[in-house]
């Protein structure tokens, strides 16, 4: 499955909750099939961002009108596809504390979620695409030719949590980072607009015990599979 392919649908939906492999399944997934990569929760990020920048406070309102007359786009960046506000690309600034913070009130308005939603359907119009997120498959690409929905245990994702940034798995830690992550499931999970929840035409997987690069070949198998009509 070492090989580049293009045989499989136009678009691959990636959904599951935080920590669950998803981003870094999906840009392999991207490379190997030859399609382009897009991490929605990057745009929220620079939504939240560019919001922090201008000084644009938490009107919903006030957000939306000025989110609307600013040139927000994707540009080429590594293989991905990472968000433009207004010319400038916010890089790693988008993993701040302060960014991280903002994005997760910013994803919950249907302003922003609507312009989000625009350029994601836009981008994947005429070429391949792998996209990852939490509405992926239920509400952003309900008839992507793949869905797949990465689970798994608690634990195990705060593990790797911890792992990413910089931090030592300790018990204590993983206990702790385990509960804010089901925090955030229950969160996300329940909220109004676009929750996170599995389509009901979603493989499934559980990526617990798995590696990374099996995940990537399992995923990257269902898609060649589906083209081929297997």
């Amino acid at each position: 499955m070492g090989r580049r392919t293009k045989r499989a649908g136009q678009v691959v939906a990636i959904d599951g909750p935080a920590a669950s492999g998803k981003s870094s399944a999906a840009q392999e997934v991207a490379g190997r099939l030859g399609f382009a990569h897009v991490n929605s929760g990057l745009l929220y990020r620079a939504v939240a961002w560019w919001a922090l920048r201008k000084g644009i406070g938490d009107d919903p309102k006030l957000l939306g009108e000025a989110l609307r007359a600013t040139p927000f786009d994707l540009a080429t960046e590594r293989g991905s596809l990472v968000p433009r506000v207004d010319g400038a690309l916010p890089g790693a600034e988008l993993q701040s504390p302060e960014v991280t913070a903002r994005a997760s009130a910013i994803a919950k308005l249907p302003a922003v979620r609507d312009v989000v939603l625009r350029i994601l359907r836009t981008t994947a119009v005429g070429r391949g695409t792998v996209c990852d997120g939490r509405d992926i498959a239920t509400t952003v690409f309900p008839d992507a030719g793949l869905k797949v929905f990465l689970v798994a245990d608690s634990k195990e994702r705060a593990r790797r949590r911890l792992l990413e940034h910089g931090t030592l798995p300790t018990p204590r830690g993983i206990a702790e980072e385990a509960k804010r992550l089901e925090e955030r499931d229950r969160t996300d999970s329940s909220r109004d607009l676009s929750p996170l929840k599995r389509a009901d035409d979603a493989v499934v997987i559980d990526t617990t015990a798995m590696r990374p690069s099996e995940v990537v070949d399992a995923i990257v198998a269902l898609a060649v599979q589906r083209q081929s009509g297997d």
